[in-house]
């Protein structure tokens, strides 16, 4: 049995493609997932399958999201050692004075090639910052994230990506319940 961690993009925003975690949950229960459990209202849902591949695991979830509730939603599926790769590898972690609240994370649907750095032209959203690892970004904002041009929309565009921002608490929660 493999745990998958769904991360879906673009729910329950600002009254925009509205699904209740519990009518999801039904949802990929009915489809053969086992030990269906989300976190908060944004699409953080965990899942257990016998499948092993996780772009599958997306689909099917993309699929079935859009048969039972009519919306579109972009689907990222990442693992355990994803989100412990986010604590490994995030620089701005070991900056002294770290301010947590301001650190995201992009999780993107593919590794990013070694020029990707260049294609997100920094210059235009500084004082933002931020760090390329593997399928994620690394998001230190300078204010904050509703005050930024360097948002999920920004890095699908240069990149030619899809991509979802989880903040650093929800990402630190999201291991907890990993573990």
């Amino acid at each position: 049995m493999h745990t998958h961690l769904a991360l879906l993009r673009g729910i329950n925003v600002s009254g925009h493609n509205m699904i209740k975690m519990d009518a999801l949950k039904k949802a990929l229960e009915n489809i053969g997932y086992q030990n269906v459990r989300t976190y908060i209202q944004s699409g953080n849902v965990f899942i257990d399958t016998e499948e092993e591949n996780g772009a599958s695991v997306g689909f099917q979830i993309k699929q079935e999201i859009f048969k039972v509730f009519g919306h579109e939603v972009p689907v990222i599926v990442i693992n355990k050692q994803d989100l412990e790769a986010c604590f490994k590898n995030n620089l701005f972690l070991k900056e002294p004075e770290c301010d947590t609240k301001k650190l995201y994370v992009a999780f993107i649907s593919k590794e990013l090639a070694p020029g990707a750095m260049n294609d997100l032209k920094m210059s235009m959203v500084k004082p933002d910052e931020c760090q390329i690892d593997g399928n994620r970004i690394f998001i230190k904002y300078a204010v904050g994230a509703g005050k930024t041009k360097f948002d999920q929309k920004y890095i699908e565009k240069k990149l030619n990506v899809t991509a979802t921002i989880r903040n650093w608490n929800t990402v630190t929660k999201l291991l907890e319940m990993y573990n």
